[in-house]
């Protein structure tokens, strides 16, 4: 059974949903796909889904469920070893959760999506070991880790470090020029960046350096941040046609004696191998 179970807003008491979501547990001994984002689901309910479908659950989605512990997460790890995709909070990730992940028991996981979210300024964060990274490429060499950022600027401190494999990296809020530089640093399977925000720092030597470092980035957008115009054309220059999106607010784009908001955009379809216009704010 292929269930996909999601809801966006439980009315009735918690109680009564974890016992609705056991039986279907107990009963459904088949399961490959579960989506249980924000829900109420706890750890002696995913003791029942492990007993019952852990040779069949493929696929399990459970953001925002912050009635498991890391503990719970861990033993559906433990058990289910045809895992493939798993999705979850950071306060779930550990190493150990990593590290059984990686055991010879387990099959190849093939994307991992790990939302960092903020539920209070100044929330304190635990880190994780670069070997417990280093084992889950080596087990999995091809896996896509997704991550996706809500922090307040004060809140980065333990992230980027060391090197992580990240591919797809998502900053939903306003992200420090000295993070973005460590990123440059410490990411080098970054297939995909999205900052929605930074400031009013420009980007110009954190970009060159993530062209350099990252060598396998094929997509790129830009919100409210500030780069030279011939930092990015140096940046577009060096990652050459394995761009193969780029999306960047015309605002960003900042000119300077060598390219102006006229002439930039020749230079980039240029070195991509492709027309190209950066994104125009809309007006009303």
């Amino acid at each position: 059974i292929d269930l996909h179970y999601k809801i966006g807003c439980c009315l009735s008491p918690q109680s009564h949903f974890i016992s609705a979501l056991t039986v279907v547990f107990v009963n459904s001994k088949s399961l490959s796909s579960l989506k249980i984002d924000d829900t109420p689901v706890d750890d002696p309910s995913l003791k029942v889904l492990v007993a019952n479908n852990s040779d069949t659950l493929k696929l399990l989605k459970m953001s925002s469920c912050p009635h498991v512990s890391p503990a719970g997460i861990l033993c559906v790890a433990d058990q289910c070893h045809g895992l493939r995709e798993l999705a979850l909070n950071y306060h779930l990730l550990s190493d150990e959760l990593l590290l059984a992940l990686s055991s010879e028991r387990h099959v190849h996981l093939e994307h991992l999506r790990i939302d960092v979210v903020s539920e209070n300024p100044g929330q304190q964060f635990h880190s994780i070991k670069k070997s417990s990274w280093d084992a889950m490429v080596r087990h999995s060499p091809k896996f896509n880790l997704v991550m996706y950022f809500f922090l307040y600027e004060d809140e980065f401190g333990p992230f980027f470090r060391d090197e992580v494999p990240v591919t797809h990296l998502y900053f939903g809020r306003s992200v420090s020029k000295e993070v973005l530089g460590r990123v440059g640093l410490t990411c080098p399977r970054l297939v995909e960046l999205v900052v929605c925000a930074n400031g009013l720092r420009p980007l110009d030597e954190e970009l060159i350096r993530i062209a350099e470092r990252c060598r396998q980035l094929s997509a790129i957008g830009l919100g409210e941040c500030e780069v030279s115009c011939s930092a990015f054309v140096e940046f577009v220059k060096m990652c050459g046609g394995r761009l193969t999106q780029l999306s960047i607010m015309e605002e960003v784009l900042v000119p300077d004696s060598k390219y102006g908001p006229d002439d930039i955009h020749w230079e980039v379809s240029k070195h991509l191998g492709r027309v190209w216009f950066p994104d125009m704010m809309p007006t009303w």
